[in-house]
């Protein structure tokens, strides 16, 4: 079969456009997993299981990350799957948000269209997303990687954000109607966005066709990649810290609605406060490690971890003592080190993901892809199981969330301690990274 190499890599303002596909990724993805969720158990009075589901199956249906990231190892068009992808991706959100206002009328029906649109969300997620990680892992050089990683999800945590505050603030006074018109105006502007920033990036390499070994299957090359420790070591990592990163996602608005009586709009720009400190946080990481070459990968991981469980902490004694202490702060905080945490993670993954003997980006990426995804869903869909058993066994509210965010609390802990044996670079990591402006 033949295959294509590409000569030229991508520059920074290459990389800065394809970042602002993140960001729109970012920006659909945290309507439907804060706003809509606050919708369905605080206004509808919904179990917050019923939510953490619906957003569990979008992430359960990420699992076709690999195969994504297969296909962008074998096809020579990327940025087609990528604006597929954000086309699905807008249908999926208009649907989910169409399908409240059939709750009170028609339970079963909403539920059925709930379950279609989620699956739209995944599929969408997973072609976009994979399909554009693998592009730049492809594409970038190897000193320009960990620094690519930190631009392109600093954009999309700025994307989350800056989505959820002005949404936020637009959303006030709330109605459905409103809602509605506001996911479709972001949809459309969003996709519009994605193909603007993708335009010619990829026609723009320079190609040399060239015979390649025969494809392999899917699960022969999961197979192989599992085999190599490093990976399988990584994969682990990322599956249990983002299983610690997703537990607070759909609790936590609803703990801010319940216990300290924030309306749909303050808890939405709450979700913006967060993600803002998640930008602050990558950013500071970005910027002392990458730039200035001060700590190891390592430990900023470790450090994110550990910051992230003193401020859940922190968010679970404030509703226990009825604290004055703005919750505000203690949010932004765990945003912080939740950023910390991850574009640290996220720095190695894009550097392993070009490692190898084996042209493999895609493949790789698809692989932490997917166990990211099955961690999201599962921590999403633990914290509101658990949430709703603690109250079912008679326990208040605030009781009930705190002894949550205790559990996450104690997972990022352990995470931390994973990190010491997972991440293993050598001293001379970093020094040959090449900041933006170069």
């Amino acid at each position: 079969m033949s295959t294509y190499i590409h000569q030229n890599t991508l520059g920074w303002f290459s990389i800065f456009r394809l970042g602002l596909v993140q960001a729109c990724l970012g920006a659909v993805v945290v309507i439907m997993t804060s706003t809509l969720n606050r919708l369905m158990v605080v206004e509808l009075s919904m179990a917050a299981t019923v939510p953490g589901f619906l957003v569990g199956l979008h992430y359960a249906v990420q699992l076709s990350r690999p195969k994504w990231g297969l296909i962008s190892d074998l096809e020579n068009n990327r940025t087609k799957w990528i604006n597929l992808g954000m086309l699905i991706l807008g249908v999926g959100a208009n649907l989910a948000t169409l399908s409240l206002v059939l709750f009170n009328s028609n339970p079963f029906l909403a539920i059925l269209l709930s379950i279609f649109a989620y699956t739209l969300l995944g599929l969408g997620v997973g072609a976009s997303g994979t399909s554009l990680l693998a592009l730049m892992a492809k594409h970038t050089s190897e000193r320009r990687r960990p620094a690519a990683a930190m631009i392109t999800w600093l954009m999309m945590i700025f994307g989350i954000a800056m989505t959820a505050g002005v949404v936020g603030a637009l959303l006030d006074p709330y109605s459905f109607g409103l809602l509605l018109r506001i996911v479709a105006g972001l949809t459309v502007l969003t996709l519009i966005v994605s193909i603007v920033s993708t335009w010619k990036i990829e026609n723009s390499l320079d190609k040399i066709e060239q015979k390649d070994g025969e494809k392999v299957p899917l699960l022969e090359e999961l197979k192989s990649l599992w085999e190599h420790s490093k990976t399988r070591n990584f994969t682990i990592f990322v599956f249990l810290s983002m299983t610690a990163y997703f537990m607070q996602e759909l609790i936590l608005e609803p703990y801010a609605g319940i216990v300290f009586q924030y309306t749909p709009s303050e808890t939405t720009s709450l979700s913006g406060m967060q993600n803002g400190g998640v930008f602050i946080g990558m950013l500071t990481v970005g910027i002392l490690a990458t730039a200035l070459k001060l700590g190891t990968l390592k430990s900023w991981v470790q450090a994110g971890c550990f910051g992230s469980c003193f401020m859940l902490i922190s968010i679970m004694l404030l509703g226990q003592f009825n604290s004055s202490f703005p919750l505000e702060f203690a949010v932004i905080g765990l945003g912080f080190f939740n950023g910390m945490f991850a574009v640290a993670a996220i720095g190695s993954m894009m550097s392993l993901a070009g490692s190898g003997s084996k042209s493999r980006e895609g493949t790789r990426m698809g692989l932490w892809g997917a166990a990211q995804a099955i961690a999201a869903g599962f921590g999403g869909l633990l914290g509101t199981i658990l949430v709703d058993l603690l109250q079912v066994a008679n326990l208040s509210p605030v009781n009930a969330y705190g002894m949550v965010f205790s559990l996450e609390a104690g997972l990022f802990a352990l995470a931390a301690l994973l990190a010491s044996t997972s991440i293993t670079f050598n001293k001379n990591y970093g020094k040959n990274i090449a900041i933006p402006g170069e």
